[in-house]
């Protein structure tokens, strides 16, 4: 069977000949059908990350498909392949068939297109939990979304408006205006105008941040005083610098979102957020690969030029650009 395995540490995968699994007793063998490509498996394959499995190894830390053979789950149940040291201990997901543990392996109560079933885990449970657990949104706030044409961002904006809230998402281009989604007011971070009114009306509650980096506080900024900026991310960089006599006198609460220590919590909320995608209350933009084209999917992942979240398609159904 086909999978794509690192060799060395910082390099690029290989897509290969690799032998099929071993499906011991109690497991669960998995045709997997699509894979998630994201900045998880970038950072393990830079061989830098606290976790990391044996070199050669299969990467991917989620993926979908349907259950060969189970003792418990019946042949052709959809399901999620997550956890269990996927990618992260020992082989991941970017082949096409896997035999796991069952704790690797969540059923889909709602079907869902194999891409959307690969990918939705992280940034519909994310959002979630940052507006309902960590900033406890209320109905009627007025909320700023940075990175709005990102998965997580723009999964964000959607479930702030459908929770009561009105909704400015934040793009970098112009060009990313089209994938903020649809009842969001999208503004460009380099429209001066547009951010300098964010600054000067400060009548948002609630900032999520997408982005980090050390412009972190000046966007705070654009919550008014008593507010919380809750921070998700930091693709535009890890550190902060935070003038406390400033600080205090903006009254912003930072709040982190850490999803490692909520991953209980984001297993009980998915199974409500998978409905929704289903239904089409929320919807998910995708970009689908080959596995074929896995290295180049990682460089537009790593350069930022991924619209919505990158899967690498691995089943027999024709292949679509997007969903």
């Amino acid at each position: 069977m086909r999978a794509a395995r690192f060799h060395d540490w910082g390099a690029a995968p290989v897509v290969e000949e690799v032998p099929e699994p071993e499906h011991k007793p109690g497991e669960v063998l998995v045709e997997v059908q699509a894979a998630a490509l994201g900045h998880l498996d970038l950072t393990v394959a830079g061989g830098s990350f606290g976790l990391k499995p044996p070199l050669p190894y299969v990467g991917g830390v989620e993926a979908s498909g349907v259950v060969l053979a189970s003792d418990t789950l019946a042949p052709g149940t959809q399901v999620l392949l997550r956890g269990g040291g996927l990618g992260l201990l020992r082989d991941g997901c970017w082949r096409e068939r896997v035999s796991v543990t069952p704790k690797a392996v969540t059923p889909l109560a709602s079907p869902l297109p194999p891409e959307v079933a690969a990918s939705f885990f992280l940034p519909t449970t994310t959002a979630y939990v940052a507006l309902h657990d960590v900033a406890r949104l209320e109905p009627g706030e007025e909320v700023i979304v940075t990175g709005a044409a990102g998965a997580v961002g723009a999964m964000v904006a959607q479930q702030a408006r459908l929770a009561g809230a009105t909704v400015t998402g934040v793009v970098g281009r112009a060009d990313q205006l089209g994938q903020v989604p649809e009842g969001i007011r999208g503004v460009v971070a380099d429209d001066a105008e547009a951010v300098a009114e964010l600054a000067s009306a400060r009548s948002a509650s609630l900032l999520v941040d997408t982005l980090g980096g050390n412009a972190l506080v000046e966007r705070s900024r654009w919550v008014r005083p008593g507010g919380r900026a809750v921070v998700i991310g930091y693709v535009l960089g890890t550190s902060v610098t935070v003038d406390l006599p400033s600080w205090l006198l903006d009254d912003v609460a930072l709040l982190p979102v850490n999803m490692v220590r909520q991953e209980r919590r984001a297993r009980e909320v998915a199974p409500a957020l998978i409905d929704r995608l289903a239904t089409g209350e929320l919807t998910l933009e995708v970009e689908r690969f080959d596995l074929s084209e896995i290295a180049k999917a990682l460089e537009l992942l790593r350069d930022g030029r991924v619209r919505g979240r990158a899967v690498v398609h691995l089943g027999n159904d024709p292949l679509r650009n997007n969903h």
